[in-house]
């Protein structure tokens, strides 16, 4: 990877990380949102520095853009 991945406050975010959400989130194809706070662990890095690959509690294989996240 080239170029590094930030959260929101411009922390560099690295594979494994745990995050926390600082929005609700309503998950797309599901009746499922994810609250604000919600801790999200082992993050896997994409190589599109916007986004990361995760598990959340009730959804499995999620997509998160990285401008909802800070670094726990």
């Amino acid at each position: 990877m080239t170029e590094n991945v930030r959260d929101s406050n411009g922390t560099i975010l690295n594979e494994g990380d745990s995050v926390t959400l600082i929005k609700d989130l309503k998950v797309k194809g599901t009746s499922t949102t994810l609250k604000r706070g919600t801790m999200v662990r082992n993050i896997r890095l994409t190589d599109d520095p916007d986004l990361i690959e995760c598990n959340a509690d009730k959804v499995k294989g999620l997509v998160l853009r990285t401008e909802f996240l800070k670094k726990a």
